[in-house]
């Protein structure tokens, strides 16, 4: 099976570092024109800029997710710039602040359902509005494991992605039949800079646990998220929508 996106135009958000920047690089080397956006300007320009260098149409721009106009304004300047939408992958996110339920912060609630969960929700507002007047696209959100279980001092972050599943199906049945389709991933542990970020806020000992739970006994590589996602993407799963896909080493099946 030969996936390509010759001629298609596929966004990515949280371009700039992890499994961002490798499903960026895949819808890149599949043939397709990339917007890469993230908030740091540096990483979504300096990663642009290599795809160009090897010959690929880019487009980096500065996005926060939880800003309603400057995600509108990413979506207007991908148009601009390539004329339409095929694809994308909402995939910016961040982890919370580790606390049980009873001292967990408004502070951080807000933080983390403002880019996780509201920020898809404005992701796929502004892309569907685009895809809606081609009759033609794909979405991918970016769940995650905590989006089917729970987990202690997790709560805010498992509630978000929880919640981008429900955003995903809702969409999914308004626009199966337009030609739309919108379905979620739900990695499992991924080695990314968020897990960097994990071990050296002193997690480390949480994810040794965690990789141990995995049946196939190791991370995953964001490329193995890339993968689904461009599969998703791809007229190769053409009768494929709603749906939650666990990318996790066999995890969940627990």
């Amino acid at each position: 099976m030969n996936i390509t996106f010759e001629n298609k135009v596929a966004l990515v958000t949280g371009a700039g570092s992890g499994l961002g920047l490798a499903t960026a690089k895949a819808f890149a080397e599949s043939g397709a024109s990339v917007v890469l956006a993230d908030w740091n300007e540096k990483a979504a320009r300096s990663a642009a800029d290599e795809l160009a260098a090897s010959g690929h149409k880019t487009l980096a721009v500065v996005c926060d997710v939880s800003d309603d106009a400057q995600v509108e304004a990413m979506v207007q300047q991908t148009v601009e710039k390539f004329g339409r939408l095929d694809a994308a992958y909402n995939n910016a996110g961040v982890q919370n602040v580790l606390a049980e339920t009873a001292d967990t912060t408004r502070e951080d609630y807000d933080k983390v359902m403002g880019i996780n969960l509201r920020g898809v929700w404005s992701c796929m507002k502004f892309e569907l509005q685009q895809m809606r007047k081609q009759g033609s696209g794909a979405i991918v959100n970016c769940s995650s494991l905590g989006g089917l279980v729970g987990g202690a001092e997790r709560g805010i972050y498992h509630a978000a992605k929880h919640g981008v599943i429900g955003f995903t199906k809702s969409a999914a049945l308004e626009y199966a039949a337009r030609g739309i389709r919108v379905n979620a991933i739900c990695p499992g542990l991924i080695w990314t800079p968020m897990a960097d970020q994990m071990v050296a806020a002193g997690q480390g000992d949480a994810l040794d646990a965690m990789v141990k739970s995995v049946p196939m006994a190791r991370y995953g590589r964001p490329s193995e998220i890339a993968d689904v996602v461009l599969w998703l993407c791809s007229s190769a799963s053409s009768y494929i929508t709603g749906q939650s896909i666990s990318v996790d080493g066999g995890f969940i099946m627990r």
